[in-house]
């Protein structure tokens, strides 16, 4: 097999953008998108020996960043059910003897009134929905309510992540408008 060589001292330039770009729209957070494509890169000089050549440098970093993104979710998962019950007793503040469990929502105190106002809320939206331009009905209900994937929507659509984006922000903000005016 021939031995592939890769110039790991072109990455920044050649690389550093396009992978920042794809880790922002799944992170939403700036400073961790660098992180982990810093990370990435780390990743990379380590397994150098073990690229084969079979696709790109970019393909290959790419495969590198997800593994990346994939495990931080996993580590801020994990740490969601670790998290400590917290008490407060000091009597100035606020949230005197709270604790962790006491800030969930018991479904058993659901009454009549809110079952009929998230009724009505859910008709509301639904009728906001009808109301968008179909793209981005399609786009916020694939997104929002059947929680696909960004790449799987932009694969079946045809759309870039950025551009998916943009037209999430446009049916939420089309949303909000006709939401204000319509419920109550």
């Amino acid at each position: 097999m021939p031995d592939h060589k890769i110039d790991a001292t072109k990455w920044i330039d050649s690389y550093s953008d396009y992978l920042y770009n794809y880790t922002i729209s799944r992170v939403s957070d700036s400073e961790i998108a660098k992180d982990l494509v810093q990370d990435t890169f780390f990743a990379g000089l380590k397994s150098m020996k073990n690229f084969k050549g079979e696709a790109s440098e970019r393909t290959w970093l790419i495969s590198i960043l997800k593994r990346k993104i994939i495990d931080y979710y996993r580590k801020i998962n994990s740490k969601k059910g670790k998290a400590e019950v917290r008490m407060s007793y000091s009597s100035d503040s606020e949230d005197e003897g709270e604790w962790l469990e006491e800030r969930v929502e018991d479904q058993s105190y659901k009454n009549a009134e809110d079952v009929l106002e998230n009724t009505e809320l859910s008709i509301a939206i639904y009728n906001c929905l009808d109301k968008l331009p179909e793209k981005q009905a399609q786009v916020f209900k694939m997104k929002t309510i059947e929680n696909y994937d960004t790449e799987i929507i932009c694969n079946e659509l045809n759309i870039t992540a950025s551009n998916l984006w943009v037209i999430i922000h446009r049916a939420r903000t089309a949303l909000s408008s006709c939401l204000e005016k319509n419920w109550y």
